[in-house]
Parts: C-alpha cells; sequence; structure tokens
C-alpha cells in the first residue's frame, strides 16, 4: 500500500463566508489520515473529533418512534451526522442541506471518505442553499415538496448559539425564529443542534420558549492530540404532541 501525503490542500475555494479549504494530513502520532475543512483561519471539522456530530444523530433519532422517519440534517461538513441518520434503521428519508456547493461537489466526486455512501444511498439527498433563509421561509428544506413537515431537524453549523460563522445567521438563536422553525416539524417530533461549547442555560431557556419541551445533553470525548477530555453539547426540544395522539 502507497504510503500517505503527510500533507495535501484538496481544494481551496471562494465562498460568501470567507475562503474555504479542505484539506489532508497524515497524523504521524495516531497513524491516521485526518481530513478538515476550514474557513480562513477557523477549523470548522476534523475527521479526527467526530464524536458529538454523530451524538446529534443519535440522540435525536432516539426521541422519535415509528417507521419511515423524514429528516433534515442542517450542515453537511464531513458527513458525520448525515452517515449516522441514515444508520438509524427507521429513516425513510434524509435531506442534507449545506449552503457551500464545494462541500456538496466533494461528496459528490467521493473527495471525502464518506461521499460515496451518503451520495449511493437513495434515501439521501444533498441540497445546496441557506438552511438559515430556508428555516425562516413557509417553503421549508424541500425544494420539490414545498411547506413539507420533518420528523427532526437536526443543525451543525455555527460553533454554538453565539460563535457564529456568519453574522446573518444570528437571529435563528431568538425566540421568534425558533418558534418559526416548530412549524417544520411534525407533532412530537425533535429539533437537535450541535455546539461547541458545554451548555448555555440561556439558549435552553429560549428552545423551551419555542418547544413543548428542551434540554441539552453534553458529550464528552478524548482529545489523544492533546491527551485531555473536552465536552460539547447537543441541544434537543420536541413539539407538542397533539391531543389525539396520546401523550
Amino acid at each position: 500500500m502507497p504510503k500517505s501525503t503527510l500533507f495535501e490542500e484538496l481544494d481551496y475555494r471562494p465562498t460568501p463566508i470567507g475562503a474555504l479549504s479542505l484539506r489532508r494530513r497524515r497524523e504521524l502520532s495516531l497513524g491516521v489520515d485526518v481530513f478538515e475543512i476550514k474557513l480562513g483561519d477557523e477549523y470548522l471539522m476534523s475527521s479526527l473529533f467526530t464524536a458529538s456530530e454523530i451524538a446529534l444523530a443519535r440522540l435525536g433519532l432516539s426521541e422519535l418512534a415509528g417507521d419511515s422517519l423524514n429528516i433534515v440534517v442542517g450542515g453537511l461538513g464531513l458527513g458525520y451526522t448525515a452517515k449516522a441518520v441514515l444508520e438509524h434503521p427507521s429513516v425513510g428519508s434524509l435531506i442534507v442541506v449545506d449552503m457551500l456547493q464545494a462541500v456538496i461537489e466533494w461528496h459528490r466526486t467521493g473527495m471525502l471518505p464518506l461521499g460515496p455512501e451518503l451520495v449511493g444511498d437513495p434515501r439521501c439527498r444533498l441540497v445546496q442553499g441557506d438552511f438559515f433563509a430556508m428555516a425562516k421561509g413557509t417553503a421549508g428544506f424541500d425544494p420539490d415538496m414545498p411547506g413539507r413537515c420533518f420528523d427532526a431537524i437536526l443543525v451543525d453549523i455555527d460553533h454554538s448559539p453565539d460563535a457564529l460563522l456568519d453574522g446573518r445567521s444570528s437571529s435563528f438563536y431568538r425566540i421568534e425564529a425558533l418558534r418559526a422553525l416548530v412549524a417544520h416539524i411534525k407533532p412530537g417530533g425533535v429539533f437537535g443542534l450541535w455546539s461547541n461549547d458545554e451548555p448555555d442555560r440561556s439558549f435552553t431557556d429560549r428552545l423551551s420558549s419555542a418547544f413543548a419541551k428542551a434540554w441539552a445533553e453534553t458529550v464528552t470525548f478524548h482529545n489523544p492530540l492533546q491527551n485531555r477530555s473536552f465536552t460539547q453539547t447537543v441541544y434537543l426540544a420536541r413539539t407538542a404532541i397533539l391531543s389525539n395522539e396520546g401523550a
């Protein structure tokens, strides 16, 4: 087997929110190839740290019952949340929304390891679009079926509700926008949000004002490069169940 290149910039694109780059490097201390996406000088994601992205899917879907669940993931990234959604046996369809066409292309062309698996799954559709604008509008997240509602909407875009990649998303984390999001989720459905930070009670309170129930789950994982643990957060919320559906 040929040796991995120690470092390679696989792609570089200007975008409306900054310069986007995809890199692959060999982490010699662990003997693995690491894929990284950067926005300018900021690290957006790394294939070395995926525990909380996977937990976003698993925790959100664990709150749902039934078959043929219809799911939206906001933010494609390296694809770990989407992959974890598709691993759930009850998922019938998945729409993954990403604003950056380059990220979608990286998956469709197989430049990223999970791309062929996501693109090859007939349940999965990659949609280029502004998730936050879609959340505000009445048409929602499915261009082929305006107004469609979903069993769960899971989001991993900004670093946290207070640390944004772009200022245009700031209104999404306010009570009014969260209430508008409820219209896109079925009764008894779930909203999940990834955050790089530990739980923020003020944001959980905002979720509680918009949804029937809200809480935060912490996800702690070991960073082998720094030999210490990090804790991130998955916020979860549920819409009200219609009275004729039972509690």
